[in-house]
Formats: C-alpha cells, structure tokens, sequence
C-alpha cells in the first residue's frame, strides 16, 4: 500500500544528485577577472587573443586561474583585486600600444569562483542583481525634440522629392524645429498641392498661412505619429545600449523604459565606472566619399608627397590606406535600413537603404563618376575606418549594397552595427549611482541570514510538533530549496533582494502542502484508521487541496510575471516556480521518506506524528 517502485525512488535521487550539483556553484561566490573585447567594428575577435594575453601576463611576471575565449571576448581571472588591477594595466599596454587610439577594450569585471569541473557541466551560479552585486546604476533622458526634428528634416527632403516628381512649383522647403513649411506664389499652385500633400504624407497635418506675399502650408507631426517617432526612437536606444552593454561582458544587464522618455540602465558587477560610460556613450556613423586614385593621392600614400587639397588620408581598417575627398555623399543619418544580403556573386554583402534625400544625393555623384571609386567609411569616437573601397559600375539611388565583406558573420555585425550603431535621439545621463560590493555582499548576508532563521524556526516547530513525520517535512522542505536554487541556477536567472524575499515566502507557503498531509494522517488515525490506511489516505486526500491551494497562488505570480516589471518580475518569477517545486516536494519526496520508513513494516502499529486526540476521550493509538 505504502511503497513505492523502484523508477520512482531513482527518480528522487538524480533529482537529488542534480539539485546537489547546480547548487553547489552558488556557494563558491566570484573573483576579479579582466575582460577583453573589440573596441572597433573592423575588429573581430578570435581565440588567438588568448595567446597574447597570456604572453602579457608572463612578461609581466602575472599568474592568472585560467585565461579563455568565449563569444566575443576574452576573460581572465585573478585571485584577488590587486593581481586584478596589475594584469588590466599589462594587458592594456600590450594589446593597446597607442593609449589614445585603443582598438581592445579592456575592462574590470567579476567571474564566478566554481572549478572548472563543475563548468564543464554547465552548472553555473545564478546571476546576481545589481542590490546584491553591486555595480552602476545609470538614469538617462531621452531628447525627444531632437528625435522630431530630426524626422522633419527627413520629411523635408522627401517633400523636395516628392514636389519635383508630381511637378509642382514651389518657392522653397524650410524646417523650423519640427514643423516644414512650404512657400507658394500663387493660390493656385498651392490647391495642386494640398491634395498631393494630404495623400503622400498623411502622418502630417497642413495648416495653411501666409509670409508677406508668399502663401505657405505648414506641416507638423500628428499627435499619433509624433508619439510613434517619439516610441521608436526610445525602442532603438534601448537596443542601441544593449549592443553597447554587450561589450562590457555584463550578465543580465536591466536596460528598460520608465516613464515615456527615460531610460534605466543597471551593470550588475561592472566595477570601472568611466569605462561603462564611455561605452554607452559611444556612437558610429557611415559616411560614403569619393576616392582619389590619382598619381598625387598614390604619391601620398606611398609617403613621396603631401594629401591634395580638400582630400583625408586613412590609414587603418579594412580597404586602406587609401585617400578619399572630404565631401560627403551620404552619412548615416540619412540610412533607414541596413540588412546583410549577398551580392550578385554570392558574397557576403551589407543592403543599404537611403532616404530620399540621400537616395537624391548617391543618384547625382554616381552618375557623374561612373568608373571612379567610392570608400565607405565608418566613424566611431570621430575615428573614421575603411570598410571597402570599390569601383562605381553605375548610376544608383536610395538603394545599394556594400560589397567585400569577407564573411557572412562581418556583414551581419556592419548591419547590425548600421542598423542600431546610432542614438535615434541624444541621451544625457540625470543620475548616477554606484553600489560597492560590499553592500552587496551586506546584502546577500542578511538575506540568506532571513531564510536560514525563517527555515531553522519551521524545522524547530515541524520536528516538536509532528515529530518524526515532522523531521520527513523539514527534510522534504530542504529538497524543495535545493530544487528551487538549482532551477534557477540552470535557468541563469537573476537573483535579487526580492527574490531573496520570494524564498523565504516559498518555505512558509511550501511547509502548508505538508501541515496538511500531516493533519489529514492524524484525522484518519483520529478516525480509528490502521496507521497504514492513515498514511495512505491522508496523502490521497490532501492532495486536492493542496493542488486546489498552489494553482490559485500560481494564478496570482502568474499575474505579477505577466504584468510586473522590475523588482516585482523578479519576484514573481521565484515565487512561480518555487510553487512547483514544492508540489515535487511536499507530495512526492516526503512520501517517499514515509513509505521508505513505514511501507515495508507489515504489522505497524503506530506512527510517530504527535498527540492525535481523540473527541471521546478514548485512548490514541500507539506511537512509534
């Protein structure tokens, strides 16, 4: 009656063995580690990187745990903070020989202490929080006036487009702030083009007006649109920041909205402060210039003469040196799309999109210089890079690809770095706050103190109370924190103060599931039930309450992760799956410490599970 085949008591233990291994790592905590990543888009990193850190180290007489290459960066780890800062300031010297150009970013950062052992098998910590972590906490307001003006300007090139197209006169374009205006001599030639107007650019309302002589129809955003360019430019410096983050190596970066122009940015860990601003504040921008390729340019870059007037010698990235003439054709700004397609041999290649006022520009240039070159030329910290140089084979517009890209992945990264590499919107930092580790750790301490405390006072009050089946649900409640932490730990999830908090909720919420089953066993027993029949039908009974009692919790943190964000999405997400674990563990596992003790006893004739009072008086059974 009360056994339980062998399938499932193997079951319990590899949940054991695995709950016992991915919560292991979570008590080893971190050590200062230096990380390594690009600091250029031409830049790709690869595991020769390793090699050279480790022969900087060595020269610089520096042992570190272990050097490694893992996605796009390299990481070493020390045994303390003073090793830590010795091997930045050595690493940085050797991979950066000119400190005001660096092409490696070389940053402080924290690595988990766990053996490698223990990595190998994917058994990680789980990610901490900015508030148990430490790290930097940066509020930045988005300049919405800039992102519509902006837009106007994009509108009033395509207004130009649009009035030589339809063939309508004009007597000129203008933007002021975010409004256009266009001026007309005659009535006549305005009523041809408000309905032009209305129908092409139907995200502007006109007003129509008058300036001295000339009639005008001045256009703004409305309001719908305007908080769609305001949404949009908002969404892309959020993913702009993440790109930007992902170079510092952080775990579980918060990059969110709050309010509708501002923007929270949190580096759990992150311990050099000027190097994460100078991160976030990094822009890139495209430029498209001609090419010089006559005797004077190849002169001057073979050293035998100076740069011809009004050109710009580059002497880094991929298609230099080359010299190019200062005139812009087109700049990013003007870029509203950029996808990595092949060309038409099958090479690996960037689609660019212009808007009409770009598309404009690149149509008149390549027309007048077919059979020149053309360099695309890409600007981070107002140092431009080569990206390719190649022959104008004809006249084209607002659409073209860039070509020798070399490998797929390089054309994905320009794309991506095209497509995001700019703000949509200026951004300036209003707050900042830096959190030490050892509040954190103050932190960490406290909470693990409460859960400790609050778990020792349930085992003290189950034990005395229920006595052995109260040691059964103290060792079933310690499963389901195994469980929960190693869970997490798999997930990677970021564990906080609140989830912390969460925790501790989940061992009251998870010792009720076994109050239950202890109660609904000391009923049947009340009742006259054999201790056997006791035990079974108490488990089978109390099971629907307890199932009745966890879905209606669950329904509630399903609700929190659902609509929750921030502190209270960290939450709800402990305490959902905290609700599962403690199902496992309060039926299943205290059940099989109850049938392992008592289900192979034939003749039992008692079980020790406190007073069981009987209404009349009459004498309990036996405890044993």
């Amino acid at each position: 009656m009360n056994r339980y085949p062998l399938w499932k008591y193997v079951m319990l233990a590899l949940a054991l063995v695995i709950g016992v291994l991915y919560t292991l790592p979570n008590f080893y905590g971190e050590a200062p580690a230096v990380q390594v990543s690009s600091g250029k888009a031409t830049l790709k990193l690869d595991a020769g990187i390793v090699l050279r850190i480790e022969s900087a180290l060595r020269a610089a007489g520096i042992a570190a745990d272990f050097v490694e290459f893992e996605g796009n960066s390299a990481k070493a780890r020390f045994a303390d903070t003073d090793t830590q800062l010795k091997a930045k300031d050595a690493i940085a010297k050797a991979l950066n020989p000119d400190a005001g150009d660096p092409s490696y970013i070389v940053a402080l950062n924290l690595l988990p202490r766990s053996p490698t052992w223990l990595a190998r098998l994917h058994a990680l910590p789980m990610y901490l929080g900015l508030d148990l972590r430490g790290g930097v906490h940066f509020l930045m307001q988005v300049d919405m006036k800039s992102a519509l003006s902006k837009k106007a300007e994009s509108y009033a090139g395509d207004l130009r487009s649009l009035m030589r197209d339809k063939g309508v006169r004009h007597a000129g374009i203008s933007r002021d702030g975010d409004a256009v205006t266009i001026r007309f001599r005659d009535r006549a030639t305005l009523a041809q083009a408000q309905p032009v107007l209305t129908d092409q650019l139907a995200d502007l309302q006109w007003v129509e007006g008058a300036d001295g002589s000339e009639l005008k129809l001045t256009g703004t955003l409305k309001p719908e649109a305007a908080r769609k360019v305001q949404e949009q430019a908002l969404q892309q410096n959020i993913t702009t920041l993440h790109n930007r983050v992902n170079e510092l190596g952080v775990a579980e970066p918060v990059i969110q909205q709050q309010g509708a122009d501002r923007v929270v940015v949190e580096l759990p860990g992150v311990q050099d402060t000027a190097k994460a601003k100078d991160i976030i504040g990094r822009t890139a921008n495209l430029e498209f210039r001609l090419a010089d390729m006559s005797p004077e340019a190849r002169a001057a870059l073979d050293g035998a003469g100076p740069v011809p007037f009004g050109r710009e010698r580059f002497s880094v990235g991929r298609g230099a040196p080359v010299i190019v003439y200062r005139d812009v054709i087109a700049s990013g700004d003007m870029l509203t799309d950029a996808q990595p397609r092949p060309d038409q041999n099958n090479q690996p290649a960037v689609s660019v999109t212009l808007d009409a006022k770009g598309g404009r520009r690149m149509l008149d240039v390549t027309r007048n210089n077919v059979g020149n070159f053309m360099a695309a030329i890409l600007f981070e910290k107002n140092k431009g890079e080569v990206l390719t140089v190649a022959r104008i084979q004809g006249e084209f517009g607002n659409q073209f690809q860039i070509t020798g890209m070399g490998t797929t992945e390089a054309a994905n990264d320009l794309a991506l770095l095209l497509r995001a590499g700019g703000l949509a919107a200026p951004m300036e930092i209003i707050e900042e706050r830096t959190i030490g580790p050892s509040l954190g750790k103050d932190n960490i301490d406290k909470g693990f103190a409460s859960v400790a405390y609050g778990f020792a006072a349930i085992a003290a009050f189950m034990c005395a109370y229920y006595l052995l089946f109260g040691v059964f649900s103290t060792l079933a409640l310690a499963f389901n924190l195994l469980l929960l932490v190693a869970v997490l730990s798999m997930l990677q999830a970021t564990m906080t103060l609140p989830g912390i908090a969460a925790i501790a909720l989940t061992l009251g919420m998870a010792i009720d599931a076994n109050v239950l089953i202890n109660e609904r066993v000391r009923e049947e027993l009340r009742g006259g039930a054999a201790p056997q029949a006791a035990i079974h039908t108490g488990y089978e009974r109390a099971w629907a309450t307890i199932l009745d009692s966890n879905v209606t919790t669950l329904i509630a943190g399903l609700a929190l992760l659902a609509f929750g964000s921030g502190p209270v999405r960290g939450f709800a997400v402990v305490h959902v799956l905290g609700i599962m674990t403690s199902m496992f563990s309060a039926v299943l596992f205290s059940r099989g410490l109850v049938n392992l003790w008592y289900g192979r006893q034939k003749r039992l004739k008692g079980v020790s599970i406190g007073q069981v009072w009987r209404p009349d008086g009459a004498t309990p059974p036996a405890q044993g």
